[in-house]
């Protein structure tokens, strides 16, 4: 899909004066004033582009504003193709089938869809009735996944808060709007606060790269813009600072090899991908300076649920004394559940993700089995990593420890 004029020159120069007057004449999938504080204070770090153009992985887009859009995340790093979502069923499809994953970008494409849902249900004889049923629906798409639940509960409460339907469909229009910046926005400030702890680093390199280890993608295609775990890596790309990253294939679905390295590509950030299995080597030998990674679904007390893999990180990580940060907007607490390793549901996926593997052959996107036929498969998507394996928490209020008294001093509000 070809990018409008406007927005494809919106970014093409770096100059902060002239961003901002275009931002005054140019359309975009965010409102004007979340994209000047993206300047203030922060003036080096800009929404992702792809190929130069700003893009975000989910928004209404303004030529048919009855729709929401996404980045088909499936397709990458072979195609860029944007989908149209027109209903409650294209959404949950999408969830579900991984067109949009990542916890943030899960989180806003479930606000967009409660707001399809809300158009959906006043056309119904039992408005609440309908409602309740297409929640259920989306709510049903990710169990692990702590944004969606959160996006459900917080579109429920501002439609619940309004009469007659006009006002309930306006409402949750502006409720997924506002998810979808306040996502942004969060990550833009864990890449301010995590931007602190690659640049204390830096200063001992002298002028060697700084190498990070991530997992998975928790990168701006896993949010809205900027992501989680990469954040503070790209906040150090654009500041001058040499960065490395050691990108973590992640089977079975490759979202690093196929996703996170797309995007630092993208960006023009230095990256090799790896084997999930030589991150320990490299530690041992010195080759990495810290690992960031993101959450799906982190408890009050700082236990860590992520794409399976993670803990494995976390021990060799721990063996060789290494710091481990993870990154996460507050949206991605659960502040309901103590114990992650027996509250958290994890998600057991297709046993064909693991008996097969995609990829490009000869202009083609294809998919090969790779085990015996006879042989079965297990396919859990997550596992739990301890509090005490986790060197702090990047959030958008600060980095604190993984511990209830420290998490619940940053968010008082909470206790």
């Amino acid at each position: 899909m070809e990018i409008s004029g406007s927005r494809a020159r919106l970014f093409a120069c770096r100059d902060r004066t002239l961003i901002i007057e275009r931002l005054r004449r140019s359309p975009l999938p965010i409102d004007y004033l979340s994209a000047i504080d993206y300047l203030k204070g922060f003036e080096t770090i800009f929404p992702m582009l792809v190929d130069g153009h700003p893009f975000r992985t989910v928004w209404i887009p303004e030529e048919d504003p009855e729709i929401v859009r996404i980045i088909d995340q499936r397709r990458l790093p072979f195609a860029f193709i944007l989908e149209d979502l027109k209903t409650t069923d294209d959404v949950a499809t999408a969830i579900q089938d991984m067109w949009v994953r990542g916890a943030g970008c899960i989180g806003a494409t479930t606000g967009f869809g409660m707001w399809l849902a809300v158009k959906e249900a006043a056309l119904e004889r039992d408005f609440d009735e309908a409602l309740r049923r297409l929640a259920d629906k989306l709510l049903s798409t990710r169990p692990t996944a702590m944004n969606l639940s959160w996006a459900i509960d917080r579109q429920c409460q501002a439609i619940g808060r309004v009469d007659g339907i006009p006002e309930k469909i306006e409402v949750a229009r502006m409720t997924a709007q506002a998810i979808a910046d306040e996502d942004a926005t969060a990550c833009r400030s864990i890449g301010e606060h995590g931007f602190g702890i690659l640049k204390k680093i830096a200063e001992t390199k002298k002028g060697e790269p700084v190498n990070v280890l991530t997992h998975c993608n928790a990168g701006w295609l896993a949010f809205v813009d900027h992501g989680s775990a990469t954040a503070p890596i790209y906040a150090a790309h654009d500041k001058g600072i040499p960065v490395h990253v050691w990108v973590d294939e992640t089977r079975p679905r490759n979202q690093g090899a196929r996703l996170t390295a797309w995007e630092l590509s993208k960006h023009g950030v230095a990256h090799t991908v790896i084997v999930d299995n030589a991150g320990g080597h490299l530690m041992r030998t010195g080759q990495v300076d810290l690992v960031i990674t993101g959450t799906d679904r982190t408890t009050y007390t700082g236990d860590v649920c992520n794409k399976i893999g993670t803990y494995l990180k976390a021990v060799a990580a721990n063996d060789c004394d290494l710091p481990f940060y993870v990154a996460l907007p507050s949206s991605t607490f659960d502040w309901q559940v103590r114990d992650g390793l027996r509250e958290v549901p994890i998600e057991e996926r297709s046993s064909q993700e693991v008996s097969h593997v995609e990829g490009f052959l000869d202009g083609t996107e294809t998919s090969i089995r790779i085990l015996p036929e006879e042989s079965a498969s297990s396919n859990p998507a997550f596992d739990v990593t301890p509090a005490r394996l986790i060197t702090g928490l990047i959030t958008e209020r600060g980095v604190c420890d993984a511990g209830e008294e420290s998490i619940l001093d940053l968010f008082p509000e909470k206790r």
